[in-house]
C-alpha cells in the first residue's frame, strides 16, 4: 500500500455516489474528533487497491467496508464494528454481532439493494469539506 494510507488507523470504504452511503460517513465525522476514522469511496484507485489487498471483489461489492489494519469487515459486520470503535451509545450495538450473520446481512442486503431508490444517487462522488479533507484518502 501507498504511504498515504495508513496502517493501523480504520478505513471506511463506501458507495461514493450513494447517498446513504455519503450520509453515513457525514453522520461518522463529527462523532470522530479524534480523527481515528479515515475514508475512501470503493470507486476510488485507493479503495479497489485496498479490497484487492484484503482479497475482496470490488465489482459486486455495494457495502460499506470497514479496513481495520489486517482485518475486513463488510455489511453489518462492518457497521457493527465502526459503532464499537465509536464507543459511548453506539457501543450497544455489539450484542447485535452475536446474531447470526446471516440474518444480520439479509437485513443489511434489503436496504443496500433499495438504497438508490430510497434514498437516491449522485452523478459523482461527494467532496469532502477543507477541514476533513485529509481524512479523506482519495
Amino acid at each position: 500500500m501507498g504511504e498515504d494510507i495508513p496502517d493501523e488507523d480504520p478505513i471506511v470504504l463506501f458507495d461514493g455516489v450513494c447517498n446513504l452511503c455519503t450520509g453515513f460517513v457525514q453522520f461518522l465525522i463529527p462523532r470522530d474528533p479524534e480523527g481515528r476514522f479515515h475514508f475512501a469511496s470503493l470507486q476510488s484507485d485507493v479503495g479497489e487497491a485496498l479490497l484487492a489487498d484484503h482479497g475482496l471483489d470490488g465489482h459486486g461489492l455495494d457495502s460499506i467496508v470497514l479496513i481495520e489494519g489486517d482485518d475486513a469487515y463488510v455489511k453489518a459486520a462492518a457497521v457493527i464494528r465502526i459503532a464499537s470503535i465509536l464507543g459511548g451509545i453506539y457501543a450497544l450495538a455489539r450484542p447485535f454481532a452475536y446474531l447470526p450473520r446471516r440474518v444480520l446481512d439479509w437485513g443489511y442486503d434489503v436496504v443496500a439493494a433499495n438504497r438508490y431508490r430510497l434514498f437516491g444517487k449522485k452523478d459523482r462522488c461527494m467532496m469532502p469539506s477543507e477541514d476533513v479533507q485529509d481524512r479523506f484518502l482519495d
